[in-house]
């Protein structure tokens, strides 16, 4: 295993100044991994930081929602969502566009319901 910072290279956003804490995440390799306990205990370590990123995914999305003219699910802007699984897909080939889609559909989706409450 190894430590990896992950890095949303390319985006400008002054106010993730380096003062803000990174999030390392722990990706490990598959080829070191033998064991199921091995597998399960990355999973977990991921699902931990899946669940950071999402939560602070949603706060900003929220943020964003009271920021628009129109907000909530009737301001969902869908070339900005293609726009956003085009540039995962990228990332993250292996798992495709389409599954991207439906993962991303879901987020989005609870976001809002989130920032509704």
């Amino acid at each position: 295993m190894h430590d990896q910072v992950i890095d949303a290279a390319g985006t400008s956003c002054p106010a993730c100044e380096p003062a803000d804490p990174l999030l390392r995440v722990p990706l490990p390799s598959v080829a070191d991994l033998g064991t199921v306990a091995e597998a399960r205990a990355a999973i977990d370590g991921l699902d931990a930081a899946l669940a950071v990123l999402l939560e602070r995914r949603a706060e900003v999305a929220a943020l964003v929602q009271r920021l628009k003219p129109v907000g909530g699910f009737a301001g969902r802007n869908p070339d900005r969502e293609r726009a956003i699984v085009d540039a995962m897909a990228e990332r993250a080939p292996s798992l495709g566009r389409d599954r991207l889609a439906r993962i991303m559909n879901a987020v989005i989706e609870a976001g809002l319901d989130a920032a509704e409450r």
